[in-house]
């Protein structure tokens, strides 16, 4: 009598099978994904500064990096790390609601409370795990009080879909920008279900921004959560880099802000913010916080500097800004965010497109399925107020090029 253990399969089944067949399963992918060109591996980048990186003993431009104000290498944000570590050392050691939680992620979360002018904050290790958080929390506090529907903009980042779709919560998925279709799903709505839009404020590979004021005219005609993901909004809009919310004066129809940690402000790391009785119902039901290790205490003290820094250096802000206007003036695009997609098509064409502008010393990444739709295939350029005009000059120039080799014939 077989006592179960080690058996894997059907009975009978040699246990050497399973693993040549997981074996051949692996390998069919990888030539599956290589054979359609949507095959990713990984770069070892050494960064230089904020704006430079090596790879293979090669210097680059970098225009993949989210780092916007360039605070990865500002001396306050490094300083205020650095610090932290020689005093509280590097790693949290437990998750919050076990030992984890410090006086510097509590300042921190006082901190950006007061940035995004709201009750209170809860830090997560990273901006998708705050996603995962906020919406398992939505879910449990509705689910036995007529329950949830989530509506969201179809560009929604994937932590956002991801989040919803673990949840379990009905969920709607309104084509991007479309108020008309989200207005219709608000009418139909169930008067006794918690109907919850989501859409960020600056679309993270598009580069372009909500129908806020639009959102925010539904806000005051249906009831609704609006949960907005502020990710790359936060240190680059506003009055004081606290979004694009703050800067259009209606942040206080958003319920829910998300903000992450480790693009603009230059460290690592989420956060929730929202009224005080919603960040105690993350603490209480978003497993993604309550089941996670805090982020290094460093992590935070960085974070709260580089607020510091947005807050004080507001030309960074507006360098940013005037330079993504010009890059996207010169390619015919309007707006002034620092996300700028090159849409070339197909996946072989994105390809050659960031090979094109590596053999011009630039560093821009291939995004192709599934992060984007089929077809869509794209060059996605970042910009950084560290960059300099000569090489914001040279992107110009470079990206103009490509653009005329790949118009269509």
């Amino acid at each position: 009598m077989s006592s179960g253990r080690g058996s894997g399969g059907s009975a009978g089944m040699p246990r050497h099978v399973l693993p040549g067949l997981w074996s051949s399963l692996l390998e069919q992918d990888l030539a599956d994904t290589r054979g359609a060109h949507l095959n990713r591996s990984r770069l070892i980048v050494r960064a230089i500064d904020a704006t430079h990186v090596e790879i293979a003993g090669k210097r680059f431009v970098n225009f993949s990096s989210n780092n916007y104000l360039g605070l990865t290498h500002h001396p306050d944000v490094i300083a205020a790390a650095a610090q932290c570590i020689a005093r509280d050392g590097m790693g949290s050691g437990a998750a919050p609601l076990i030992s984890g939680c410090t006086p510097v992620h509590a300042s921190l979360e006082k901190k950006l409370a007061r940035w995004k002018g709201v009750e209170s904050a809860v830090l997560l290790s990273s901006g998708y795990q705050a996603n995962l958080a906020a919406v398992q929390s939505i879910a449990a506090v509705a689910r036995d009080r007529g329950g949830v529907r989530f509506l969201l903009d179809k560009l929604c980042h994937a932590s956002l879909i991801d989040a919803v779709r673990a949840a379990g919560s009905s969920f709607r998925i309104f084509p991007h920008n479309h108020l008309g279709k989200l207005r219709r799903l608000l009418v139909e709505a169930d008067a006794g279900q918690v109907q919850v839009v989501v859409t960020e404020s600056i679309f993270s590979m598009d580069g372009d921004a909500a129908d806020m004021a639009g959102i925010a005219k539904l806000r005051r005609e249906f009831t609704f959560v609006w949960f907005l993901d502020e990710a790359h909004a936060s240190g680059v809009y506003g009055p004081h880099g606290n979004g694009l919310a703050a800067e259009m004066g209606i942040s206080d129809l958003v319920d829910i802000q998300i903000v992450t940690l480790s693009k603009a402000l230059g460290s690592i790391g989420g956060a929730i913010c929202a009224r005080a009785a919603f960040c105690d119902a993350v603490v209480n039901h978003g497993r993604a916080f309550i089941f996670s290790t805090s982020l290094p205490a460093a992590a935070a003290a960085a974070a709260e500097a580089a607020i510091e820094v947005v807050i004080r250096e507001p030309q960074r802000r507006q360098r940013l800004r005037d330079m993504a206007a010009r890059v996207r003036k010169e390619l015919a695009m309007t707006g002034d965010s620092p996300v700028i997609p090159i849409i070339l098509g197909n996946e072989t064409a994105a390809l050659d497109g960031a090979a094109a502008l590596r053999g011009q010393g630039m560093l821009a990444i291939a995004v192709r399925p599934p992060t984007v739709p089929r077809g869509s295939s794209r060059l996605r350029v970042t910009l950084s107020s560290e960059h300099r005009d000569e090489e914001i000059s040279g992107l110009i120039a470079a990206l103009k090029q490509l653009c005329q080799v790949n118009q269509p014939k």
